[in-house]
């Protein structure tokens, strides 16, 4: 039973919002543009594109137009989930980056050999298409106009802006588009974007077809051919989202799903299947006993999801199914020592910079929906003349050979990016997610036990101080976290790396949305980020 409390936890001093119609995201204004498509007769889905479609928009630090999806809805009757994270260019070979980047350890991480097909736009107009109630055109509407109005930036955003400005300003178009004046704008100034403006106009007009197969398709393979990428016409027309079944990892009466390979959701589903096996129920949210036991989980999660997860198709060893083998994660859960940090290994199963937001309404449809241009504003490439910027996905292939995840063509990357989304038995608990590179899975395990073993509610669960697993026995952890908690942690052997305020990106941004027993919503909103929970 989740339990609200009018003081504050964890010092936030954000209530969570208590609604029949709820949206969440990273920044209110497309929070606002989700609310006013339920407010205009939308469901969920009409809100959840309508605040995807204006993120790209006022948070482009994030996602973009060029930005990857996914997303798991609940439609009153099931779940469905979408992958619409893009396929990379037929012509990127092993040999052409062996080639072209020689002695090189790793993937391009900027510029146009780091980008791989859109496949946002493709996820719009296919969760429209099958669910939406208003006309595609509708949702564009609050995008279109705060990006020929102008919008005032926000503060995480404009921080963000600023820091990708050193980096990005040399890469094609990036200055010219999101540098006016030479700089960063600042937060409290405007941004006015027509470029993406017009392209959203054409995007809405053609239900998404001059993005792949028309004008929009032809002036990105137009820029790529000038900077001598490989992505061609025939690579943007074949790309299509797929609906796909969901991965699922259950911990007592509650089951976590996620968007199968070649995402890492995967991981969160064994962490939280191998805490099944250990001694976490007996103890609190912020025992730092729970935290080492969830940390060591997390670890052998993640080791496993970095050597096996990719595209399915390259899958052929180790499969979904031989990750989440009862047997096989037992068998890891067995390794955790509850005294002890440990570096560990990936396992050996037998063969076989984002937005995240949130939508649900009175009917009972509950969206979970995720964003990313991947590294911040991605590749830094902008399309002259359309306000496109790319993301960077490409940079989630490995060159390493024999690898499931090296680079090949036409094949989707290892993707950071997962919904997330709980069951309680046959009916839906939770929507939500936590955005942020590597800390999603793990920032997902922390939601859900804060949540559904510890009975926190979603604002308690995100104003939380949060933990994060680097390499080895690394540890990543908030300053906000107590003095004796550190101590205790350090005692168990994690070497501890206290990150400041000002780095808080690093520990995700959570937009969550919980079912009441009696009807209605509970939304919670990231601290961390500049968004909130909005509902009526």
């Amino acid at each position: 039973m989740t339990a609200f409390d009018a003081v504050a936890a964890y010092g936030s001093r954000r209530s969570p919002v208590l609604a029949d119609n709820v949206v969440a995201t990273s920044q209110p204004l497309a929070a606002e543009a989700g609310v006013r498509m339920l407010h205009r007769g939308g469901n969920a889905v009409d809100a959840a594109l309508a605040a995807a479609i204006t993120l790209t928009i006022v948070e482009p630090t994030g996602n973009g137009i060029g930005a990857d999806a996914f997303a798991i809805l609940w439609d009153g009757k099931g779940l469905h989930g979408l992958n619409a994270s893009g396929r990379s260019p037929a012509g990127w070979t092993p040999e052409r980056f062996a080639g072209r980047f020689s002695g090189r350890a790793a993937m391009p991480e900027r510029g146009w050999d780091s980008v791989t097909v859109p496949g946002a736009v493709g996820a719009w107009s296919a969760l429209s298409e099958r669910f939406g109630r208003l006309p595609f055109e509708a949702l564009f509407e609050p995008a279109v106009t705060l990006a020929e109005r102008g919008f005032i930036v926000s503060p995480v955003i404009g921080a963000l802006w600023a820091r990708a400005a050193g980096l990005l300003a040399g890469e094609p178009g990036f200055a010219e588009h999101f540098l006016p004046g030479g700089r960063a704008p600042r937060a409290g100034e405007r941004f006015v974007n027509l470029p993406a403006a017009a392209s959203l106009r054409e995007i809405a007009e053609t239900k998404g077809e001059s993005f792949y197969r028309g004008p929009l398709a032809e002036r990105i393979v137009a820029d790529a051919a000038r900077h001598g990428a490989a992505l061609t016409l025939d690579d943007m027309a074949a790309e299509r989202p797929d609906w796909v079944q969901t991965v699922s990892g259950r911990f007592d009466g509650v089951t976590l799903h996620e968007i199968p390979p070649n995402g890492q959701g995967i991981a969160a589903c064994m962490a939280l299947e191998m805490l099944a096996h250990t001694p976490v129920r007996e103890l609190g949210p912020d025992d730092p006993r729970a935290m080492h036991i969830m940390i060591e989980a997390v670890k052998l999660a993640l080791r496993d999801a970095e050597a096996w997860v990719a595209d399915p198709k390259a899958m052929s060893d180790v499969g979904a199914e031989a990750l989440m083998a009862p047997g096989y994660l037992a068998e890891r859960a067995a390794l955790i020592d509850t005294g002890r940090a440990q570096d560990f290994g990936a396992g050996a199963p037998r063969r076989g910079g984002t937005v995240y937001l949130t939508a649900a309404d009175a009917d009972g449809m509950m969206v979970s929906f995720i964003q990313s241009n991947y590294a911040g504003f991605g590749s830094g490439v902008v399309v002259p003349g359309t306000g496109i910027h790319l993301q960077n996905r490409g940079a989630g292939f490995v060159l390493d050979e024999g690898h499931p995840n090296r680079v090949g063509p036409s094949k989707r990357p290892f993707h950071t990016i997962i919904p997330g989304f709980l069951m309680e038995g046959a009916a839906p608990r939770m929507s939500f997610g936590v955005m942020g590179g590597p800390m999603q899975a793990q920032g997902h395990v922390q939601m859900v036990l804060r949540t559904a073993l510890w009975g926190q509610d979603v604002q308690t669960a995100a104003d939380a101080p949060r933990w994060r697993v680097t390499e080895g026995v690394g540890l990543a952890v908030e300053t906000s976290m107590p003095a004796a908690t550190l101590e205790a942690l350090a005692d168990l052997g994690h070497v501890l790396n206290l990150e400041p305020p000002d780095a808080a990106f690093g520990f995700g941004g959570a937009q969550l949305i919980q079912r009441l027993e009696g009807g209605g919503y509970a939304g919670g909103s990231d601290p961390r980020k500049d968004g909130l929970a909005l509902g009526f």
